[in-house]
């Protein structure tokens, strides 16, 4: 019983410890955008402020803010659209098999693992051709059609594990296609869309690239703004560190939140498929 109790300390002193490490970048951050601009530098970076200054996140708000609210604009219709249009993907590939599905399939899942770099030229003139370039909605479109892939995968995996004589026993009542869809599969995704929005949110909200080649002026997201937020002389490190807690904020709010469902929603669809 000792050697238990001995091992568990062991085992929360180790994970403390890593812990710390992991954090301490968060630490840094957060104490410097606190500090007034004359106390930031290299040698006092782990030091406490001396006083206690909130000024850097009012300057780093009123630069954030109309670009904040151009990442809300961009993330809840892309995850909502990438995420409705998965699970329907999922859906038809995992219970509506017909030839050339599992094709279909692989060469959707290819889309995964195609580098953003290599298709930024075509399609950057495709949003030309439909007057979409330097919008919100050009970039919804973009992050929309990029996510299908593995909102697809995740959901065709979730969905293997609804048993298929529900979808038959639907199919002899009558029901049409989108009637299974609505009223079967959908009350049953819950789970699986809280993980699809976790990822979709925090993949969009994060994404620079894009972000940064398909929009310019007022149109870019809260992370090209933050960038810019870094001046091109003196950099004002305590703004930048609040800006960087701000522009991070809504993701950790989403996951603290939601988290808990997350590995259950990945772990739902583990088993088959």
């Amino acid at each position: 019983m000792a050697s238990l109790k001995v091992e568990n300390l062991i085992k929360y002193f180790i994970l403390i410890v890593l812990a710390a490490v992991f954090l301490s970048p968060v630490y840094v951050i957060l104490v410097t955008s606190l500090k007034p601009l004359d106390e930031v530098s290299l040698n006092t970076m782990w030091t406490l402020p001396s006083a206690i200054d909130f000024s850097s996140y009012s300057h780093a708000f009123s630069e954030l803010a109309p670009n904040f609210m151009n990442s809300i604009y961009l993330v809840v219709p892309a995850t909502l659209l990438s995420a409705l249009l998965g699970a329907m993907n999922g859906y038809v590939l995992s219970k509506w098999k017909f030839k050339g599905a599992d094709l279909l399939f692989t060469l959707m899942l290819f889309g995964m693992f195609i580098p953003y770099q290599s298709i930024l030229i075509p399609l950057i003139q495709f949003l030309r051709s439909i007057d979409l370039y330097n919008s919100i909605a050009g970039l919804v479109l973009t992050h929309v059609v990029y996510g299908l892939p593995i909102t697809t995968l995740m959901f065709r995996n979730f969905y293997a594990n609804i048993p298929d004589t529900m979808i038959e026993a639907a199919k002899i009542d009558g029901a049409s296609f989108l009637g299974i869809f609505r009223r079967i599969i959908l009350p049953l995704s819950v789970t699986g869309f809280v993980v699809v929005a976790i990822w979709q949110f925090t993949n969009i909200w994060n994404e620079f690239l894009f972000a940064v080649t398909i929009t310019n002026s007022n149109s870019q997201p809260i992370m090209v703004a933050l960038q810019n937020l870094s001046g091109s002389q003196i950099v004002q490190w305590n703004v930048q560190m609040a800006g960087a807690l701000i522009a991070a904020l809504p993701t950790l709010i989403v996951y603290i939140i939601l988290g808990k469902y997350f590995v259950r929603g990945l772990l739902a669809g583990s088993v088959k498929g």
